[in-house]
């Protein structure tokens, strides 16, 4: 089981390996062996990756998948109009088959442009075989997924603890109710639970929502020793920055959504901020009702947004090994480093969109899209090559995930036209 990626030029985004212009990636039982500008190794399957940039796979830390039949739909919402749409229009007519096409659909379309690992942010769990077909469906795509249960309404705990069961180690996350959708007290207890079971922890906080408990509620949470380096904060808008410092402190992570957090009005992203504070922000695409489902749009919306602040290097980490980090498999992927598991993407850097290429970095994030995604390799699997999905019966999976969107929108008495505003 050795794979060499021969011949192309090669991004590491680990400052110890470095890049080469010309450099082969060896990848034996999943992982990567060596990386370095050649490589001699008899009894290999070779990969020519001339004309390719070969860098790690994307990491997206929060994306509620189950969405995806409405995609565009939103693109000029607000978040309030996306909250009573999404949440309270359409949501409560999903059911079980609808949230398994959507999660399935979306974390294939995820992979096909570079994502390798993704977590699912899912707040669709009104019912456990919502929950169930979520899970499946992430486990039926392929990729490495992470399902954040998220957490809503009184009596949630045993319904956590029966999904601990089914997913085991990395492969579950628990999104918190608080501090936006509930008291301090609940989002005490809801850390709690999260760290009896061995469970990261992801919550939203931004500008839009209005907290119950102030304005200061990572400060409160701080104070009650709710904060530790298993705390993902999703936006962060709005945050002061000594907060940001207290999230540092505790070595919490901060997931950034650009294209959603600018299209929704919420504040100013905190990229910068939380860089000064000594937080390395991941990106996330949050909704694809609202925003692109690539992670190239949101590296570049995240370089605009705040170019003073960014390099494209940055940028790049915040979408590679940073993202890694926040979901605590930094020590398995999000860059070429020896040891870690062969989770990697080939760009054709032919295309003449990008063509020639210069700077690689910069190439990927300014000028990147899903179309220059050539292969996709995960655990040292290939999933995409030549540009096509490989396994996937996509025109059978295309037709029932129309089905379900044309179900749901009869039953909620709304077009799919964009005429609709909720």
């Amino acid at each position: 089981m050795r794979t060499l990626i021969r011949g192309g030029t090669v991004v590491s985004v680990d400052p110890a390996v470095g890049d080469f212009p010309r450099g082969d990636v060896l990848i034996e039982d999943g992982r990567i062996a060596a990386v370095a500008p050649a490589l001699d190794v008899a009894g290999a399957e070779v990969v020519d990756a001339t004309g390719k940039l070969v860098l790690p796979g994307f990491v997206d830390t929060h994306r509620h998948t189950w969405q995806t039949a409405f995609r565009g739909l939103g693109a000029d919402w607000t978040f309030d109009r996306y909250r009573a749409a999404m949440h309270g229009t359409l949501g409560p007519h999903y059911r079980p088959e609808d949230v398994y096409l959507g999660n399935l659909l979306g974390r294939i379309e995820a992979l096909g442009s570079g994502v390798t690992t993704l977590l699912d942010w899912f707040h669709r769990a009104d019912r456990p075989e919502n929950a169930d077909a979520a899970i499946q469906a992430l486990r039926d795509a392929p990729g490495r997924s992470i399902f954040c249960y998220g957490a809503a309404g009184p009596d949630i705990e045993p319904e956590i603890r029966r999904v601990r069961e089914v997913l085991p180690g990395e492969e579950m996350a628990l999104g918190l109710r608080g501090p936006v959708m509930s008291a301090m007290d609940e989002t005490a207890a809801d850390v709690a639970l999260a760290r009896e079971l061995g469970l990261r922890v992801s919550m939203h906080v931004h500008s839009t929502g209005g907290w119950p408990h102030g304005d200061r509620p990572i400060a409160e949470m701080h104070e009650r020793g709710l904060l530790d380096d298993r705390t993902t904060v999703v936006h962060g808008n709005g945050l002061s920055d000594d907060q940001l410092a207290m999230l540092a402190d505790a070595g919490g992570s901060v997931s950034v959504s650009p294209d959603v957090e600018l299209k929704m009005g919420f504040e100013p992203l905190v990229t910068g901020r939380a860089l000064a504070a000594g937080i390395r922000p991941s990106l996330s695409i949050d909704d694809c009702p609202s925003a692109g489902g690539d992670m190239f749009s949101a590296m570049r919306t995240a370089l605009a947004a705040e170019r003073g602040a960014l390099t494209t290097r940055d940028v790049l980490a915040f979408a590679t090994v940073d993202g890694a980090r926040a979901c605590g498999l930094g020590a398995r992927t999000g860059s070429l480093t020896v040891g870690k598991d062969a989770d990697l993407v080939l760009l054709d850097a032919e295309d003449l969109s990008v063509f020639p290429v210069g700077d690689p970095v910069g190439t990927i994030v300014s000028a990147g899209h899903p179309g220059l995604v050539d292969s996709v390799f995960v655990a040292g699997k290939a999933v995409k090559r030549d540009g096509r999905l490989l396994g996937l019966d996509l025109p059978s999976l295309r037709a029932r995930l129309l089905e379900s969107r044309d179900r749901i929108a009869a039953a909620a008495g709304i077009p799919i036209d964009g005429s609709w505003q909720p």
